[in-house]
C-alpha cells in the first residue's frame, strides 16, 4: 500500500526531528536544520527560490509531474522500473517534459533532496538516481548521523565535495523552504499518497508502463 501524506503535521514533525551538521566534524549541531522556535506558516513562507526540476524538452505536448517521497519503496520501483521506460520512449524523445516534486514523509527524506538539489538541476536527477538505487542502504543506516553519513557518500560519489555538501545540509532557511513549497504544491494538487502524478492537468495513480504509455498515447493523439 502506498504511504499516505500527512500534509497538516508535516512541518511540525521534519522541525522537531531536525539535523544539522558540522562543517567538517561529522557531528550533530546544536541547531536543529528546521527551527521550530522560528517556524513560519507555511502560506507565508515566500517558495520561488525553490527550482522546479526539469527533465525533457519545454515545448513537450505532453507534462507529467511526479510527487515523490526518496524513503517510499513504491517511488524507488517506479524509478527502477517504469520511469526508466519512460524516459528512454517518451522524455528523451520530446514527447513529455517531466517535473520531479519531492514528498516530505519525514526528516530523512528532506534531507535527501537536500543532497539531490545541492549539484543544482544538472546533478539532480542522476543524484536522484543514486539516492533510490541505494535506498534500502541509506534510509535504514541507523540513527540520524548514519543516514546523513550514507547520504553523504551518495553526494561525493556524484561528485560533491565536503565543504559544498555541509553547506548544503546546513542551510536551515532552505529546508524550511522547502517544506512549505512541498506543502503548497501538495496541497495544490490535492496529493493524497506516493508516488502521484499529474499528467496534463489530470492527476492519476502510479500504474505499471504499459497504462502509464496508453495514457501518454492517448494525450498525443487529442
Amino acid at each position: 500500500m502506498n504511504r499516505r501524506v500527512a500534509l497538516l503535521g508535516a512541518a511540525a514533525a521534519i522541525a522537531v526531528g531536525g539535523y544539522a551538521y558540522r562543517a567538517g566534524t561529522g557531528s550533530t549541531a546544536g541547531n536543529p536544520l528546521v527551527g521550530m522556535a522560528n517556524a513560519q506558516d507555511a502560506a507565508d513562507i515566500d517558495t520561488s527560490s525553490i527550482v522546479e526540476m526539469v527533465q525533457g524538452a519545454e515545448d513537450a505536448p505532453v507534462t507529467m509531474i511526479e510527487y515523490a517521497s526518496y524513503t517510499c519503496p513504491h517511488c524507488a520501483a517506479f524509478h527502477e522500473g517504469a520511469y526508466q521506460q519512460i524516459k528512454k520512449n517518451y522524455i528523451d524523445t520530446g514527447k513529455v517534459k517531466l517535473i520531479y516534486r519531492e514528498v516530505y514523509f519525514d526528516r530523512y527524506g528532506l534531507w535527501a533532496s537536500m543532497v539531490a538539489r545541492c549539484g543544482g538541476p544538472e546533478k539532480f536527477f542522476g543524484i536522484s538516481d543514486l539516492i533510490f538505487k541505494g535506498q534500502d542502504e541509506w534510509a535504514r543506516a541507523g540513527d540520524g548521523e548514519a543516514i546523513v553519513a550514507e547520504l553523504r557518500k551518495i553526494g561525493r560519489l556524484a561528485g560533491l565535495d565536503d565543504a559544498t555538501l555541509d553547506a548544503c545540509m546546513q542551510d536551515g532557511d532552505k529546508a524550511q523552504t522547502l517544506v512549505a513549497w512541498f506543502q503548497k504544491n501538495a496541497e495544490a494538487d490535492e496529493i493524497q499518497s506516493t508516488p502521484s502524478f499529474v499528467i496534463n492537468g489530470k492527476k492519476v495513480a502510479n500504474q505499471s508502463y504499459e497504462d502509464f504509455a496508453a495514457l501518454i498515447d492517448a494525450e498525443l493523439d487529442s
